[in-house]
């Protein structure tokens, strides 16, 4: 766990709200933190990966949910991927995208694609460095 995040003391931490030890199924079911949406709205290239950051914008009020408010608090300290915050939040990857969509969409949330994996070094390059590095006095 990450240190400063809330509800961390760097052992697993139960969901808030959720049964007593962190066991056992949520009391609210997760699609009803979706508002029974099938699709997200505006998750053009949201990934488990997708960076999320919080603005300086006020906290989501009367437009969104407890769990909004929540993702978003999770996310004042800095950066997490969809799915660290989904396992924060005890929530599923799934209705967590929807959440950070609503939030990106109000503006309470910035999404960053997530870092592309580096390029594959050209071995002969490698090599004429070598040579080169060897060839010196």
């Amino acid at each position: 766990m990450t240190a400063g995040r809330p509800g961390t003391s760097g052992a697993a931490a139960a969901p808030k709200g959720g049964p007593p030890g962190g066991r056992g199924r949520r009391l609210i079911p997760a699609y009803l933190a979706t508002g029974g949406r099938e699709r997200p709205r505006g998750t053009a290239g949201f990934d488990r990966l997708t960076l999320l950051v919080a603005t300086d914008q006020q906290p989501p009020e009367l437009d969104f949910g407890p769990e909004h408010r929540r993702l978003w608090t999770l996310l004042r300290p800095g950066a997490l991927t969809v799915v660290e915050c989904a396992a924060h939040l005890g929530l599923p990857v799934s209705a967590t995208v929807f959440l950070a969509a609503d939030l990106v969409g109000g503006g309470h949330l910035l999404a960053r694609s997530p870092v592309p994996k580096a390029e594959e070094i050209d071995r002969t390059l490698i090599e004429r460095l070598l040579v080169g590095l060897r060839a010196l006095p």
